[in-house]
């Protein structure tokens, strides 16, 4: 009884022993079935992987190992971020395409969160350089913030450094970008192609593959048969839908960095060459404006010397007058009779009495006709006005031709230490081979002022004949924000580094200390040595031998008598510029041209003489 009682207990044992390694046996076929199952069907996903759950390290070592993985991972997203911020502001955004991309750009990551995939966080993009300098120059245009101007000041100094005046204007000109969806859908080809490489590795991701991969042939297609934004088909908005929605899909998903990375560089790459070509081409486009006379002004110059010879124009020219030392002897030099006009208008308009001043205004033989019928036709009150060929003059060289004013663009380092100092350009004017002419032309006269072509004359000048110069040659306002010791061209020679430069415009000459001195002598002394020396240009070894030429002989005006800068300077003070007595156009953007600065045109536009007929006949609206 008792062997069969034991026998019995043993055997329901065993019976048990045998039912749990039977459930347990198909708990794991019913496992190692439904894992490979949710692998394939992507519930993985669900769950939350450990760089992203928030863990508490139970130790240092392994506190220390989990931060070292989320900086890794930090550092591979702020590295994919920093490009993208660089190519963020060079992609073209319309507001409609905005809206839809918001649009998709909710829906997706609503999506993505249901799933419980991870979601990338929003990039703010930083601005570039380039559009921080834009927005600077916005805001002061707008706002007139002091500080804002100062930092707008020097930014576009340091633009001028190396194209000089243009990047001002550029900003003044700005158009409304073209085709800007066309453009915008190549940026989103670039994107799409950077991504797509790493959605086509992820085996269960075959469905956006294909969606991205339809999409980039379709841009293709249009691409290739549209270059304008009018070329476009009707659905073009559809596909512009379809494309931002793949992308956002696609950035929802960890991707290969270095394969994103380098196709955006590529882009980069590209963007910035092309952006340097058109650069380059325009600045030489802008400095061709510049140095080209605008077809208006020549059309000006023609009709004039027709109607000069159609006329039979007789000259009224009192020869005693211009002879006469006791008068006050004002000389322009120029090639354009709206600019001479102007000057001579505006000098007149101030004097107490206009009929002691008289005029000489040199020209070249191509201008000489059309100067002299303009001043026939528009005379200045009482003031005489005399027209010289200097092609024409009886002097020793008998291989005269015109030369303007000699304008220098000069650009240096300011400030003591390297954390203060800054770019700063400025534009010197000074004498040409013209000016050193003088003493033989108006051999009679003893004092004249020289008066540049691009100068505005806002006060009476009389007071100018009566200064004692002290000897001195030459009375002008000193530039003494720039020293000759600045200038890298003045290698030889013996001068003062800590000298002030002076600046053309507005000159007071004495033609008899002058002669006394010989000034004239002087100059070609000093323009044959380094004539001779070779290895530099022309420009350079002018500007040397007139720095040279007048040292020590110049006497220092009040800085009220000029003003200069109007040409190229966008921040000069209103109050200064009514406080002035003559305002210096000097730079590239002279009133008369379209690429003069806007509101410092006014000054000048007023004393032209706008009833003239020629002047709308040859639609000439500077």
């Amino acid at each position: 009884m008792k062997g069969g009682g034991v026998g019995g207990g043993g055997g329901g044992g065993g019976k048990r022993r045998w039912k749990v390694l039977v459930i347990g046996v198909l708990v794991l076929v019913i496992l190692s079935m439904l894992v490979p199952l949710a692998f394939l069907l992507g519930l993985h996903n669900s769950f939350h992987s450990p760089g992203i759950v928030t863990v508490q390290p139970s130790s240092p070592f392994e506190r220390s190992r989990t931060n070292a993985t989320n900086h890794s991972q930090r550092d591979l997203s702020n590295r994919v971020d920093q490009v993208l911020q660089k190519i963020n502001p060079v992609l073209p955004k319309k507001t409609d395409i905005n809206a839809g991309s918001r649009d998709m750009n909710r829906t997706s990551i609503s999506d993505s969160k249901n799933r419980g995939l991870p979601v990338s966080p929003a990039v703010v993009a930083q601005p570039s350089p380039a559009n921080v300098q834009m927005k600077t120059i916005t805001e002061v245009s707008h706002k007139g913030g002091q500080g804002a101007m100062v930092n707008a000041v020097e930014t576009q100094r340091t633009c001028q450094v190396e194209y000089g005046s243009y990047c001002l204007w550029r900003e003044e000109n700005k158009e409304p970008m073209k085709d800007a969806k066309v453009k915008h859908m190549k940026d989103l080809l670039f994107v799409a192609r950077a991504y797509y490489p790493s959605i086509a590795k992820m085996p269960s991701q075959s469905k956006l593959t294909r969606d991205m991969k339809q999409n980039i042939q379709e841009f293709e297609r249009i691409l290739i048969v549209s270059s304008a934004d009018a070329d476009l088909p009707p659905q073009v908005d559809k596909n512009f839908e379809k494309m931002e929605a793949v992308i956002s899909k696609a950035k929802s998903f960890p991707v290969d960095c270095n394969n994103v990375d380098k196709k955006l560089r590529q882009i980069l790459d590209m963007t910035e060459d092309e952006a340097s070509f058109h650069m380059k081409q325009s600045v030489f486009l802008y400095q061709l404006a510049v140095h080209t006379m605008p077809k208006s002004l020549h059309c000006l110059s023609m009709r004039l010397t027709v109607e000069y010879f159609k006329s039979g124009s007789v000259d009224t020219e009192d020869s005693e007058k211009f002879s006469d030392p006791s008068l006050l002897h004002f000389v322009v030099i120029s090639d354009n009779i709206l600019a001479s006009s102007v000057v001579i208008n505006s000098t007149v308009l101030h004097a107490r009495e206009s009929k002691n001043f008289v005029f000489h205004v040199l020209t070249n033989e191509q201008n000489y006709f059309a100067m002299k019928q303009w001043f026939i036709r528009n005379p200045c009150k009482q003031a005489a006005i005399q027209v010289l060929n200097i092609e024409k003059l009886e002097l020793d060289n008998s291989d005269v031709k015109l030369s303007l004013p000699a304008e220098f663009r000069v650009s240096f380092l300011s400030g003591d230490n390297l954390a203060s100092q800054g770019k700063r350009t400025h534009y010197l004017s000074l004498f040409s081979q013209s000016h050193y002419l003088f003493p033989k032309i108006f051999h009679k006269l003893k004092k004249v002022v020289i008066l540049d072509h691009d100068v505005v004359v806002q006060r009476d000048l009389s007071p100018l004949w009566e200064l004692d110069m002290e000897g001195k040659v030459n009375g002008a306002v000193k530039e003494c924000s720039v020293r000759l010791g600045q200038l890298k061209s003045l290698k030889g020679g013996s001068f003062d580094a800590n000298a002030c430069l002076w600046m053309s415009g507005l000159n007071v000459i004495d033609l008899a200390r002058w002669r006394e001195l010989g000034v004239s002598e002087t100059y070609q002394k000093f323009y044959k040595q380094q004539m001779s020396g070779g290895g530099e240009s022309r420009e350079a070894i002018a500007l040397q031998a007139s720095l040279l030429t007048f040292q020590d002989k110049v006497y220092a005006l009040d800085d009220k008598w000029a003003l200069s800068g109007l040409g190229y300077d966008y921040y000069i003070n209103t109050q200064t510029i009514k406080n002035a007595a003559t305002l210096h156009y000097n730079g590239n953007m002279k009133p008369w041209l379209e690429l003069g600065i806007p509101q410092y045109k006014t000054y000048w536009r007023k004393h032209l003489n706008r009833g003239d007929r020629f002047l709308s006949d040859c639609n000439v609206n500077p």
